[in-house]
């Protein structure tokens, strides 16, 4: 069985702990490797080589970080298809599926290669008489990404592309469940010539968490998990003086309008309710119909689940995988059964569903006439079960959607641009799609949601992670001749 390894300073480096977690592919079942969990004296290990490398990389010009990012740009396309393999065999989403992940990720990679005028300060001439006044825009120092596993490649690439463009080290710590791609990642950032150290990979749980959290040679901290996790991640870290931006859970309504085109409608559902089974916090997991629409957009959305093909990455028709991991599957399931208890109609029931073999799959569910007080509204399920509630009104839709604790991505459905735009305008949710299931910003935008979706006041990539991994120093410089110097105690005036 293969050992996975730590990547510090620019090469592999074994755990030294007595700890391991198992890595397997989802879609069989079984372990293939095991990956080490780091102690607080590798985390230190890693964070000193990266403070240590810090003070040459800072001091690298602009031209040569976007020229070695243009160049890891360059490899990651090359390579893309066997970066997808490995996600689809550590994850279980099916090849193009991880295809389409590794394309957004590069989006940003891309947007990072811009960074010698992402970087560029301001300067006035002439702010008072024979006084200039201009601003930097300097790196933090060590900065930390931890990542969760449903995006074992995208999300890395969101934090990474932007801290060490602006001049900072990083370091990652992936998900356990499959670490692969982050290794892989750090192969392909070397080969680009990235310096030794820049760019260091600790694989570990809630141990490496905390340290990570509370080293003070940490300067900021980006995570992507669950709201639970997000909130302590945050506490925790600013606690500690850190700079942190924490993305958590969603619950992402889709609301109907009775004009909408219910074929288009339904179609955006299935792609974005079940797509990668549901493992996205951007998943649509609750369709909000509104008005009569209701009975023949379910019976649409049924009528599609039926053809969809479920099953190994290996099989070239598989559209959708298995779940992360069979305690996963499990859990996912429980929300079926709930739902039905608590009084819900089960219109397709994904525990139905066989599979040859031990993967971790289940089926597609649907569940119509769900109320919000039912577990299955509340709580984020993160897998392939879509919920319907019934909206009598378009005043009620908007009430569900921003009565809710989640914020992160909302949709609608409509021919009308007004309804649209008032929409846009008055839900309380951070990123917004009209006619568009998924609207996870591009790389040149920031993406983040609001209420228990996001803690912390910068967004994830694009100009808020420039800001977010910098920090602004403005100089007032001033020349004079020596001769007119003077003592003044009074208050600086611009004149």
């Amino acid at each position: 069985m293969e050992q996975l390894k730590h990547w510090i300073d620019g090469a592999y480096v074994a755990g030294t702990s007595d700890r391991f977690a198992p890595v397997f592919n989802p879609a069989t079942g079984q372990q293939w490797a095991q990956v080490p969990l780091a102690t607080v004296e590798e985390v230190d290990r890693a964070v000193a080589n990266s403070a240590q490398t810090f003070s040459s990389w800072r001091t690298t010009s602009l031209s040569r970080r976007a020229e070695i990012l243009f160049k890891v740009r360059e490899l990651v396309a090359a390579r893309r298809d066997e970066l997808a393999l490995l996600i689809s065999r550590e994850h279980g989403k099916v090849p193009s599926d991880a295809a389409g992940e590794v394309a957004r990720g590069l989006e940003n990679i891309e947007f990072a290669c811009g960074i010698p005028n992402l970087l560029k300060g301001g300067h006035s001439e002439q702010a008072a008489s024979g006084v200039d006044v201009y601003s930097l825009l300097q790196p933090l120092g060590v900065v930390a990404g931890i990542t969760p596993f449903n995006f074992p490649a995208m999300v890395p690439m969101w934090m990474f592309a932007n801290a060490i463009a602006c001049g900072n080290t990083f370091i990652l710590k992936p998900s356990e469940k499959d670490p692969s791609a982050a290794l892989f990642l750090a192969e392909l950032l070397a080969e680009a010539g990235l310096p030794p150290g820049v760019f260091n990979v600790v694989h570990g749980d809630k141990i490496a968490v905390d340290r990570i959290l509370e080293h003070a040679d940490i300067q900021a901290v980006s995570f992507v998990g669950s709201t639970p996790i997000a909130r302590y991640v945050y506490e925790r870290g600013t606690a500690h003086g850190k700079r942190v931006q924490a993305l958590g859970g969603a619950k992402n309504h889709m609301v109907v309008l009775p004009d909408a085109d219910l074929d288009m409608a339904a179609d955006a559902a299935i792609s974005a309710a079940y797509g990668s089974a549901g493992e996205r916090c951007m998943a649509i997991s609750v369709v909000v119909p509104v008005g009569d629409i209701a009975g023949p957009l379910v019976d649409a959305i049924a009528a599609r689940i039926e053809k969809v093909k479920i099953g190994p990455g290996t099989d070239p028709d598989a559209e959708m995988g298995p779940l992360i991991s069979r305690e996963h599957r499990d859990k996912v399931a429980g929300y079926i059964a709930a739902g039905a208890s608590e009084g819900a109609t089960v219109v397709a029931d994904g525990r139905d569903l066989q599979v040859d073999g031990d993967g971790y799959f289940l089926g597609l569910s649907l569940l119509d006439h769900v109320s919000p007080e039912m577990s299955c509204y509340r709580d984020e399920i993160f897998g392939p079960v879509l919920s319907v509630v019934r909206a009598a009104t378009y005043d009620d839709a908007l009430h569900l959607v921003n009565t809710s604790e989640y914020g992160n991505g909302v949709a609608i459905f409509t021919r009308d641009g007004g309804a649209a735009r008032t929409f846009q305008l008055d839900v309380k949710v951070g990123m917004v799609g009209v006619n568009v299931p998924i609207p996870v910003p591009v790389a040149y935008y920031s993406f983040g949601g609001w209420k228990a979706s996001m803690f912390g006041d910068s967004h994830m990539y694009g100009p808020e992670g420039i800001h977010f991994y910098t920090r602004t120093k403005v100089v007032t410089s001033r020349w004079p001749d020596p001769a007119s110097s003077q003592i003044d105690l009074g208050f600086p005036q611009n004149r």
